[in-house]
């Protein structure tokens, strides 16, 4: 593929993923409430995630998705009922045990891994983006499509998971001004809102005219 090409697909691939998103304010609120290491897990997550829709365009899988009005809203309102439950566990268990357990409990990097893996498959855009954006990257004689899909799929996931960790690291560094247990309670109840305003955002964006 030409250099130029995938310039340009490296700079809009950056430019959407410094737009504000749930993933961008997942990990922040995430970082701040739990630390570096939880965030880097749930980076973790959302990276697999994307990569598996980037496999999923090169054989077709998002556009099946993208043409699919049953499968859409499926993964839409999935997604919009996941981030309300985590923002409800959030709160719960803020009530439930002490804040010191609370921190303990729910810094697990596989909890934080298995939540920022499933909220991205669960984000429609995702795989729309794949149907969107690639085709019009490919070029024709450039080799095979399958191939090229690949290389710019593997290209926007470096890029976003990039950008997740800094805003994992910026958030993470603010993480130890909130040491006692009053300052870790208050976290975790804005945590619980941000997440459950991101869901009712998630449920806006995402639907269709």
């Amino acid at each position: 593929m030409l250099s130029s090409t995938l310039l340009a697909f490296a700079l809009t691939a950056f430019l959407i993923e410094i737009t504000p998103g749930p993933n961008m304010a997942y990990l922040a609120a995430l970082s701040l409430s739990q630390g570096a290491r939880a965030g880097s897990a749930a980076v973790a997550g959302i990276t697999l995630g994307l990569a598996v829709y980037g496999v999923a365009a090169a054989i077709g899988l998002s556009a099946i998705i993208d043409n699919s009005t049953v499968l859409y809203e499926t993964l839409r309102w999935a997604g919009v009922v996941y981030l309300l439950w985590l923002a409800w566990r959030a709160w719960a268990v803020e009530r439930e045990i002490s804040p010191q357990a609370t921190i303990d409990v729910e810094a697990s990097p596989w909890i934080a891994f298995r939540r920022g893996l499933i909220t991205n498959l669960l984000n429609p855009k995702a795989a729309v983006f794949y149907v969107a954006m690639l085709p019009d990257f490919v070029q024709p004689g450039s080799g095979s499509a399958f191939k090229q899909t690949l290389m710019l799929s593997a290209i926007y996931v470096g890029i976003a998971t990039a950008i997740h960790a800094m805003i994992v690291l910026l958030a993470s560094r603010l993480q130890r001004v909130i040491e006692t247990p009053d300052k870790r309670r208050t976290i975790r109840r804005m945590l619980a809102v941000m997440l459950a305003a991101i869901a009712i955002w998630f449920a806006w964006s995402t639907e269709r005219s």
